[in-house]
């Protein structure tokens, strides 16, 4: 399952049961300021899906430094295996939103409004198609 975590969201994504393709799945709303992370829909879309492990989004800025994001994303992906006790990886995610956007206009011409309901979603299918590519079959092992 592939994860692009921001402060009000989390694009889910997951992988066909080969491992070789990536979808986008949902968008779940979190708050990290009341601490609320969206753990209940998250374990619905694990045993939904029957998950094997996550990929988190690292947001790296251009020059490869961390980010300001990364640690939340770090401790997002901490969270999650702690609760599922599952594998997390982490897959940098330089210029996934700015890819996700811009196949969201370029191809299918989406107003502003629509790519915002979708962008997070693209974004998490995106990160986890480049660590499935990056990485092989070895996601179907974890």
């Amino acid at each position: 399952m592939g994860l692009d975590v921001g402060s009000k969201t989390v694009g889910i994504a997951v992988s066909d049961l080969l491992g070789w393709t990536a979808q986008g799945v949902e968008i779940i709303p979190i708050n990290e300021e009341e601490a609320e992370f969206g753990i209940e829909r998250l374990r619905e879309l694990v045993k939904e899906y029957d998950v094997a492990g996550f990929v988190v989004g690292l947001p790296k800025n251009m020059n490869n430094t961390l980010g300001p994001r990364v640690e939340a994303s770090q401790a997002y992906g901490k969270l999650i295996s702690e609760e599922f006790n599952l594998p997390v990886d982490y897959q940098d995610e330089r210029l996934t939103t700015v890819e996700a956007e811009r196949m969201l206009v370029e191809q299918a011409d989406t107003s502003r409004k629509k790519r915002k309901k979708v962008i997070d979603k693209l974004a998490a299918g995106l990160i986890l198609q480049n660590y499935l590519d990056r990485k092989g079959k070895l996601m179907s092992q974890i």
